[in-house]
């Protein structure tokens, strides 16, 4: 008799197991809940507790909106290695409205800048197609970098074609 008292005392419990997994399944639902209360600002100081109701609205600026500066296009010679002599290149800007003249005063520096860039890069890197991306990006910095941040949002290619 002692072996069968042995026997069932070595024996698993299947209550216990059952009541860790619905205590470790309650607390990833509570804990994933109280993350999404915390994330989407359920709790935590994004509600309506610390704003008064009494105080009228603050203005602000109205959205000048964002406009568009087109540069002349480009014809770069791309070198004696090249299997592709010349590459048209032609893009706009994307710019906020407030700084349009200032874009278009520094249009002769924005040129000289893309046209240095794009006889520097080797031939090999234009013809792949893509390669599009990564030559927008670098463009694009480099328009920041003469423009002043903030005034340039985007570099739109609307021609690229290698002759």
């Amino acid at each position: 008799m002692s072996n069968a008292a042995e026997i069932t005392e070595d024996a698993p419990s299947t209550g216990g197991r059952k009541g860790l997994l619905l205590g470790l399944l309650g607390a990833v639902i509570l804990g994933g809940g109280g993350f999404y209360a915390a994330y989407s600002g359920l709790i935590g100081g994004a509600g309506d507790a610390g704003h008064d109701t009494d105080s009228p609205p603050v203005a602000t600026p109205a959205d000048p909106g964002i406009g568009f500066v087109p540069l002349d296009p480009l014809v770069v010679s791309l070198g004696h290695a090249a299997t592709n002599r010349y590459l048209r290149f032609s893009a706009q800007l994307e710019i906020d409205q407030l700084y349009r003249e200032e874009v278009e005063l520094l249009k002769p520096r924005v040129l000289d800048v893309l046209n240095g860039f794009l006889r520097a890069v080797d031939s090999r890197d234009i013809e792949s197609p893509e390669s599009l991306g990564w030559l927008r990006a670098q463009m694009l910095r480099r328009v920041q970098v003469v423009t002043g941040e903030g005034r340039v949002r985007d570099l739109l290619i609307t021609e690229f074609v290698l002759n």
